[in-house]
């Protein structure tokens, strides 16, 4: 494998951002939900408005993993007001570590993850938070071996089907 590259994205990776997680969000999840219920969320969770709104939050940031000219995963944190849920500015949230299928196991979701850490020590924060899916055990796995544990759950609605979320935090020192 030649080496990953982690480039912050701007507005001109709007159609990459969108291909990367529409395919990875795809691949993880469509065995578990009917194909109409998995068109509607992709339609609407990465459409160009709402990624282009993400995108250009302050108190958000994405970096995409490139392998050569390939997009392969990528990392979208959120601090202040931007965070999904808690919105606590001792915190930085990672609302989305995507990664290729292809590529799972070669640490693409460890750099992304590293590069999250290395935010959330920049910016002095006390802890990273996350929601995990409780089904997708190889996510919940690597957040567990990161030094994550488990502090809450919430519902997470794909179309009409509520599925729970772990909440997870990481202290840092």
């Amino acid at each position: 494998m030649t080496s990953i590259v982690l480039k912050k994205a701007v507005s001109a990776d709007l159609q990459t951002l969108q291909q990367i997680g529409k395919e990875t969000f795809y691949e993880t999840f469509s065995k578990h939900n009917s194909e109409a219920e998995m068109q509607k969320y992709l339609a609407e969770s990465f459409a160009s408005e709402k990624i282009l709104k993400e995108l250009n939050t302050p108190e958000s940031q994405f970096f995409i993993a490139w392998e050569d000219e390939s997009p392969v995963g990528y990392l979208k944190v959120n601090s202040e007001k931007a965070q999904t849920e808690l919105q606590d500015g001792t915190a930085i949230e990672i609302e989305r570590i995507y990664v290729k299928s292809s590529h799972q196991g070669k640490k693409v979701g460890q750099l992304l993850f590293d590069k999250a850490l290395e935010i959330a020590r920049q910016q002095n924060k006390k802890y990273i938070w996350l929601g995990v899916w409780e089904e997708n055990k190889k996510a919940v796995n690597f957040y567990a071996k990161n030094g994550f544990i488990e502090f809450d759950k919430h519902i997470f609605r794909l179309g009409n089907d509520e599925q729970t979320d772990l909440m997870m935090k990481k202290v840092l020192e």
